[in-house]
């Protein structure tokens, strides 16, 4: 029988193997020494989030799943029809496994032993776990609704007087990056997966607004395309920018009035301005300043995104054509997390993850250049920079006004 497959005779009776158990049955059970009542079942969400935190290891942080977030997301795909109970196996724990496997990147055989589940189970399971959270991308990854300056631009001392002040610049909705996630692909098809490290990955783009949810990704991309290619590709694909709105890029990406990126050839790192103590010396300096304060939220989305799912760094046993929903699949997961929870406290920034099952390879930054290999972006950067001249021009006059005052008082 394909493990992918099963007949309705065979979820009808699994279906009645989660039926409740009769009086007599609970009397032979008790007889043997089995508590009917307070003995957890491998389905209750509560014994699955256990395995989740326990399973993880030294090294491993908190993946902070609570009960109710997975019988609140078992509840929404029950109610979507696309997964069901099916032989004594129910969705929370169908679900579970799932997150498991990407979470410890774990084959079948060690699910199957965690699990107490045949591999055939385990198989088809899983399988229909990637389709169904795909299926529902578009439900927990989109843009932010909201029209109003976020909190943390209005309430910084760095950029809320100005932030409140200029209409322009309330309109950033968060920030974009890219990952290189490595694949197993055969000989055959591997020279257009090969990046620029000699490795083999695929360029997944990645949009994150300032609470760090995912608003977009757009994954499958060859390791050696460009991230404007990546970017012009998931744009050709439906990815929109709101109407006034834009992201902040990195200097990968061309600039334009929807993707904004940083002036070239002027110094960028905040770190390293930091530990300086300098000041910026012209509006282009203040404002890549600036700029990378805001950006940062792209790069801690994705250290968590990562610390949560260690798959993301190594390559993985399953097809290829499955490998390639991992990124999806997890920042679907993410985002259930983050928004019913809306906390990462417990995630450092600085460590990194264990993944002794596969050997993490060299995986590559963003592009630091753009290639001007984009046409179609091509023609819009004169607008784009224009726009980043009138922004960062009005922030150096703010800046200047503001030291004046403040030296004047000194």
């Amino acid at each position: 029988m394909d493990p992918e497959e099963l007949s309705e005779s065979e979820e009808e009776d699994d279906e009645m193997m989660l039926l409740p158990p009769s009086h007599e049955t609970s009397l032979y059970l008790a007889s043997i020494g089995h508590e009917t009542e307070s003995t957890p079942r491998r389905s209750d969400a509560e014994w699955i989030c256990q395995v989740l935190e326990d399973d993880r290891g030294q090294g491993y942080e908190k993946l902070r799943i609570e009960p109710h977030i997975l019988r609140d997301f078992s509840r929404y795909v029950r109610s979507k029809h696309l997964l069901r109970n099916t032989r004594g196996v129910s969705v929370e724990e169908q679900i579970g496994m799932f997150i498991y496997m990407l979470s410890r990147n774990a084959n079948f055989e060690k699910l199957s032993a965690r699990f107490e589940r045949s591999r055939e189970t385990i198989h088809r399971h899983i399988k229909a776990c990637f389709d169904a959270i795909i299926s529902v991308k578009g439900d927990f990854v989109k843009h932010p609704p909201s029209t109003e300056t976020h909190w943390k631009i209005s309430s910084d001392p760095h950029y809320g007087p100005y932030f409140e002040r200029d209409f322009l610049l309330q309109n950033c909705i968060g920030a974009i990056d890219g990952i290189h996630v490595p694949p197993t692909i055969s000989d055959r098809e591997a020279a257009p997966y090969r990046n620029r490290e000699g490795s083999l990955t695929q360029n997944v783009m990645l949009a994150c607004d300032f609470d760090l949810n995912f608003g977009h990704v757009s994954r499958g991309h060859e390791g050696s395309v460009s991230d404007a290619t990546v970017l012009y590709s998931a744009i050709e694909s439906g990815f929109q920018v709101p109407g006034g709105k834009y992201y902040l890029v990195d200097g990968g990406y061309p600039n334009t009035p929807c993707f904004l990126a940083p002036y070239s050839g002027v110094p960028y790192h905040t770190e390293e301005q930091e530990q300086r103590n300098c000041q910026p010396g012209d509006y282009k300096e203040l404002f890549n300043l600036r700029h990378a304060h805001l950006r940062n939220h792209i790069r801690h989305a994705i250290r968590i995104l990562k610390m949560k799912f260690p798959i993301l760094n190594v390559a993985t046993f399953y097809r290829f054509e499955t490998q390639l929903k991992i990124p999806a699949a997890a920042v679907v997961l993410h985002n259930i997390i983050q928004r019913q929870r809306g906390d990462h406290g417990g995630f450092s920034s600085n460590r990194t993850i264990p993944v002794s099952t596969r050997k993490i390879v060299a995986l590559p930054s963003g592009d630091d250049v753009y290639g001007n290999d984009v046409a179609a972006l091509n023609s819009q950067c004169d607008a784009g920079n224009a726009f980043r001249d009138g922004i960062a021009e009005k922030m150096w006059a703010d800046y200047g006004r503001n030291r004046w005052t403040i030296e004047e008082e000194t």
